[in-house]
């Protein structure tokens, strides 16, 4: 969506269209582009995953549209009514809530669950090119920042370097928040939150004036949306660390290319200059991390085999050896082993070491 786009005037337009074919006795019918993944495409130019050409319909006077079609429509509702024209934010909870309702004259509810909800709006973004965020719906928050930042949010002036050992706590919408000073060489993400406290207390920012980002797993559309800003507006290089296993790997691919489940957001999510900083199978020699090794399973394998099948990895030499080495190893690896070298062993020297002498996987 641009800058411009008045997501009001986007959902109005959208029941104008419904509103217009009941007038002409019209079966009311919704298009938009599949979100299945027979129409998900590799653009390999680009290097991100979007959506393909593949049309879909879904209509009201149809026995296995119907419900949808109807949650669509009641979901778009409660955005524009309550969220948009009170410029008030809500929950995906909350929507949920809103839209849990019985339809009248019947026993049937809108929504049974929130994966309903959760899917109308996604549609909805697809739909009308608005996201999620645009139209005031957040997700939780699940992720911390520091760094020598100062972000102008709505009234509030924060800094990032003054907030003690949580750091700032990243919202689901970063649309609106306005940097007023980045000061960095670059920004690190690592994917889990023990790993960014002890980096935080450690002053990594601040010695090796980087930013530093957690989340607790994989990352959040805010999470991915605040570094795709960084990156794009300030030109920082992105570097992510995870564990040495095939699921840091997907991680760092969710952030580079895009993900199957959001690839009709792929434009404002991926940032396909990112880099691999670690764990990778080559720092198991030269930090003697073998003795920390834990076995893969069958589900590891299985993901193995399904993550170096995708098309931006197949022709990857660096990434199959990755692979490869992981199966030989039969083993994955955590970051936190290498507190087994002292507990300050990754902000002293792993990293900065490893940045020193651009040891990335691309």
């Amino acid at each position: 969506m641009s800058k411009t786009e008045d997501p009001k005037k986007s959902l109005k337009e959208f029941s104008l269209k419904i509103i217009s074919q009941l007038d002409k006795g019209k079966n009311p019918q919704i298009t938009f582009p599949l979100r299945n993944l027979s129409n998900i495409i590799y653009d390999k130019k680009a290097g991100i995953l979007k959506l393909g050409k593949k049309i879909g319909t879904r209509e009201f006077f149809n026995v296995s549209h119907a419900k949808k079609f109807l949650q669509t429509v009641e979901v778009a509702s409660i955005i524009k009514k309550e969220l948009l024209e009170s410029g008030k934010h809500s929950s995906l909870r909350d929507v949920f809530y809103m839209a849990k309702r019985t339809v009248p004259g019947t026993t049937i509810n809108i929504v049974d669950d929130q994966t309903e909800s959760d899917k109308a709006i996604e549609d909805l973004e697809v739909i009308t090119t608005l996201s999620r965020e645009n139209m005031h719906v957040n997700a939780n928050k699940n992720g911390s920042v520091a760094g020598k930042v100062i972000i102008k949010d709505k009234e509030d002036t924060i800094d990032w370097s003054k907030l003690g050992s949580g750091g700032w706590s990243i919202p689901s919408n970063v649309e609106e928040i306005e940097f007023k000073k980045v000061s960095a060489k670059y920004v690190l993400y690592m994917e889990k939150a023990a790993v960014w406290e002890r980096l935080n207390e450690d002053k990594y920012w601040q010695k090796n004036d980087a930013i530093i980002v957690s989340s607790q797993g994989q990352t959040t559309r805010g999470i991915r949306r605040l570094l795709q800003r960084l990156y794009e507006e300030y030109h920082l290089p992105i570097y992510v660390l995870c564990d040495g296993d095939i699921y840091g790997a997907y991680i760092y691919s969710v952030i580079k290319y895009g993900s199957i489940a959001l690839a009709h957001a792929a434009e404002r999510l991926t940032i396909p200059g990112v880099k691999y900083i670690g764990i990778t199978m080559e720092d198991v020699e030269k930090y003697d991390l073998k003795k920390h090794f834990i076995k893969l399973d069958d589900k590891d394998y299985a993901r193995i085999k399904q993550v170096s099948e995708y098309d931006w990895f197949k022709e990857n030499k660096a990434w199959q050896k990755q692979f490869k080495m992981m199966k030989d190893y039969k083993s994955k690896v955590e970051i936190q082993s290498l507190s087994a070298r002292g507990i300050s062993f990754i902000s002293e020297t792993y990293l900065p070491n490893k940045i020193k002498n651009k040891e990335f996987l691309d």
